[in-house]
């Protein structure tokens, strides 16, 4: 069974940066179709952020941080990240990776996730 980690959460100032981490283990990525990544902020519903598919690296992004944050991968290292540049207080929340067999976006294994804070 496929096991998503997250790592690379903190606290930031607004205009920093952080650089997330998606790690498979018990498996690859290559199993999957795309890696998606989602976050929610207290009180409010989780929002999906983007994915990239594992393949060829394609992305897609949401509005709200296109221009600002990227996703790359590393297949040796079985690994996906999410570098998040000139962040927001409205960037904070709980940031979630999440993988897809299919391009429906069925996320059916997802990670414990990690807390991003931005201060203001």
């Amino acid at each position: 069974q496929v096991q998503l980690v997250e790592s690379g959460g903190g606290l930031v100032q607004a205009g920093g940066f952080l650089r997330l981490s998606c790690a498979a283990s018990g498996g690859s990525f290559s199993s999957y179709y795309m890696v998606g990544w989602f976050r929610q902020a207290p009180g409010k519903e989780r929002e999906f952020v983007g994915y990239i598919r594992w393949s060829d690296g394609n992305a897609l992004y949401a509005d709200s941080v296109r221009g600002r944050f990227t996703f790359s991968s590393d297949n040796a290292k079985n690994t996906v990240y999410l570098q998040m540049n000139r962040l927001k207080p409205e960037d904070t929340g709980v940031y979630y990776c999440a993988a897809a067999t299919n391009y429906r976006g069925n996320y059916g294994i997802w990670g414990q996730g990690t807390q991003v804070t931005v201060s203001s």
